[in-house]
C-alpha cells in the first residue's frame, strides 16, 4: 500500500497533512507506525483530513502515538497551508474536535505562510499544586479545547521533561494533559517550554501558546499582546472581546508516498 502524504511545521511542531480517502482500515496504529522517526517518515502527529458539510475541511488529529487529540493549534495552521497552497481561498474554517477554528491568511512566501486563527474562548481555572517525584508543583489548569498545565517558574528545571512527563500523567489528570513550563520575560514577553500529550517534547505548540499566554495575563504576570517564544520559534497571542486569536508562520516542507 503506498499512502500520499504532505509534511508541514509550524515552528517546528511537525505533522503529515493525509486525506481521508486514503486512510487505512486503523488509523491509530498507521498514524503511530507513519510518525516513527525511525522506521516511519517521522512526525509529531497526523492531521486526517475529510469533508464537512458546514465547513471546509473537517481535521482529526492522531498523535504520534496513536492517541487522538481534540486539536493542535499549529497542526491546523499546517492543514490550512496545505488547502490554501491546493487553490483554497485564503480564509479556511476548520471543523476539529474542539470546534470550528476560523483562520486567515496573512502573509505568504511560496511555501512559507503566516497566519492568525481565532482559537475561541479559553477557560483558566484556579491555580492549585500536585505532588511528585520532584517535590510539590503549582500549576494553572486552561482548557483551549484540550487540557493544559502551566507552570511559571523562574528558571527552566534541568530536567524538566521528565518532570513534564510525570505531570501529565499525573493522577489529578484522567485524560492525561498537556504541560507548558513558562518564564516570564516582560509585559509581553513569554519563553515556553512544551511537553505534549501523546508526543513528549515539541519545539512548539499552538493550544499551548495560548494557555500559557492566557495564564500569564490571568495571573496579572503579562499582558496582551503576548509573544510566546519557545525552541521552534515566535507565536503572538492576543485577546478580543473574551476570545482568543494565535499568530504564527507554517511551511510546506515535502510530499512523498508512505510504503506502509
Amino acid at each position: 500500500m503506498k499512502t500520499p502524504f504532505t509534511k508541514a511545521s509550524a515552528c517546528g511542531n511537525d505533522f503529515l497533512i493525509i486525506e481521508g480517502v486514503n486512510a487505512p482500515g486503523d488509523l491509530n496504529e498507521f498514524s503511530r507506525r507513519i510518525c516513527d522517526r525511525h522506521n516511519g517518515v517521522g512526525a509529531d502527529g497526523v492531521e486526517w483530513l475529510f469533508p464537512a458539510p458546514d465547513t471546509d475541511i473537517r481535521a482529526r488529529l492522531i498523535n504520534a502515538d496513536g492517541s487522538e487529540a481534540e486539536i493542535s493549534g499549529n497542526g491546523t495552521r499546517c492543514v490550512v497551508a496545505y488547502m490554501v497552497n491546493n487553490g483554497h481561498a485564503g480564509k479556511v474554517a476548520v471543523q476539529t474536535g474542539a470546534g470550528v477554528k476560523h483562520c486567515e491568511l496573512i502573509a505568504r512566501d511560496s511555501n512559507h505562510f503566516e497566519f492568525e486563527m481565532e482559537m475561541g474562548t479559553p477557560q483558566v481555572g484556579d491555580a492549585y499544586s500536585i505532588q511528585t517525584a520532584f517535590g510539590e508543583v503549582r500549576g494553572t489548569p486552561v482548557s483551549m479545547g484540550n487540557p493544559h498545565f502551566v507552570v511559571f517558574v523562574d528558571k527552566f528545571p534541568p530536567a524538566w521533561q521528565a518532570e513534564g512527563a510525570e505531570i501529565g500523567r499525573h493522577p489529578s489528570f484522567q485524560h492525561g494533559v498537556n504541560v507548558e513550563f513558562v518564564r516570564v520575560q516582560g509585559p509581553n514577553e513569554i519563553d515556553v517550554r512544551f511537553y505534549e500529550r501523546g508526543v513528549g517534547e515539541t519545539q512548539s505548540s499552538g493550544t499551548g501558546s495560548c494557555a500559557s499566554a492566557v495564564a500569564a495575563i490571568a495571573a496579572g504576570r503579562a499582558h496582551s499582546p503576548v509573544r510566546v517564544h519557545a525552541p521552534g520559534g515566535a507565536q503572538v497571542v492576543r485577546g478580543a472581546d473574551g476570545r482568543v486569536f494565535l499568530r504564527g508562520a507554517a511551511q510546506l516542507i515535502c510530499q512523498g508516498e508512505f510504503f506502509g
